[in-house]
């Protein structure tokens, strides 16, 4: 699939990938996984750059963008192992401008744009980025529940990659509106940019290997000379290329699919391609760093693992064939 980003979008990408790599490299980020867990002083530049307003609309203070807007983001986030609660906030800011009432919008949403209010989003046993935030969106059978954080009870952990999520105990919550298909909205919307993530993290994970294997010797030569490393290595490229067509088509039926139906196949078809790519190049990616690739020290053990809960964010490879398979049907 070519697919192209627009001036506007290459620009805010560029933008984000040269503020990570001044100041969100692998050391900045072991010492805010070692604090809090996130930094306010980087949420307020996000909120600064405009990240934070990207998926809410002009009414509010945004500007409107869809998934296709938000990809180049994602990948950097993915390549810099970002902790911060960014892809739970936008599936929670979008479901409220979606199914809140206009008080509720009008008293959240400008304040996720200026980076003041946080939101978590997920099922009551895992609402991702929930210790930091002040509203909760959760899933229930029904739809969506909008929950205030200071009205519930929170049971708070992190992930196996870092990430800030909790158990949600609560009464109440006000129901968003559009029931069970604003839900299925939200969590393809989630997978899609999940997927675009998976793309960074899978660049970073071949990008490092293959200077590995440049500068690593035996026998007194590079083992990159061995052949086949040589095929390891490109099949991880070409995993990697393959996701990223994939995710480019999921973020743009998200974005303009005619119908529920015509979304959930694209979404599905990628989450299945993305989770076999993650796999594939999180495992090469350690096994061809032999075994300091899984040691605390290097990132490729945190890309993996990163990636091994992207790979079954918002359904699994299983669930999303299932579906894909109904779908066709």
């Amino acid at each position: 699939m070519n697919f192209d980003y627009s001036e506007e979008q290459k620009l805010l990408a560029d933008s984000v990938v040269r503020f990570l790599n001044a100041s969100y490299g692998f050391e900045a980020r072991k010492k805010i996984i070692e604090g809090e867990g996130w930094s306010s002083r980087i949420w307020a530049t996000f909120a600064e750059m405009g990240l934070t307003g990207l998926p809410v609309s002009a009414d509010h203070g945004g500007f409107g963008g869809g998934a296709v807007d938000l990809m180049g983001v994602m990948e950097a986030f993915g390549e810099a192992l970002v902790v911060e609660p960014y892809l739970p906030t936008l599936i929670a800011a979008r479901a409220i401008g979606r199914g809140a009432s206009e008080a509720r919008k009008s008293a959240i949403l400008p304040a996720v744009v200026e980076g003041k209010v946080r939101l978590g989003f997920g099922e009551q046993d895992a609402v991702l980025g929930a210790p930091p935030a002040d509203w909760l969106v959760v899933a229930q059978p029904e739809g969506l529940l909008l929950v205030e954080r200071a009205k519930a009870r929170l049971e708070p952990y992190r992930t196996i990659d870092n990430m800030l999520a909790a158990r949600v105990d609560f009464t109440g919550g006000e129901s968003l509106a559009g029931g069970s298909a604003l839900a299925e909205d939200a969590a393809d919307f989630g997978a899609a940019l999940a997927c675009a993530e998976a793309v960074g993290a899978m660049k970073f994970a071949c990008d490092t290997t293959l200077e590995y294997l440049k500068t690593r010797k035996q026998f007194g030569v590079p083992i990159g000379t061995f052949q086949a490393l040589q095929h390891r290595i490109v099949d991880m490229f070409i995993s990697t290329e393959q996701a990223k067509s994939m995710a480019c088509l999921a973020c743009s039926k998200v974005d303009s699919a005619e119908n529920a139906k015509e979304r959930a196949r694209a979404v599905s078809a990628a989450k299945i391609r993305i989770a076999d790519a993650a796999r594939h190049v999180s495992q090469e990616s350690v096994q061809l760093h032999g075994g300091m690739g899984m040691t605390e020290e290097m990132k490729v053990s945190h890309t993996f693992r990163r990636l091994t809960v992207l790979a079954r964010a918002f359904g699994d490879a299983d669930r999303h064939l299932a579906r894909f398979a109904s779908l066709a049907e």
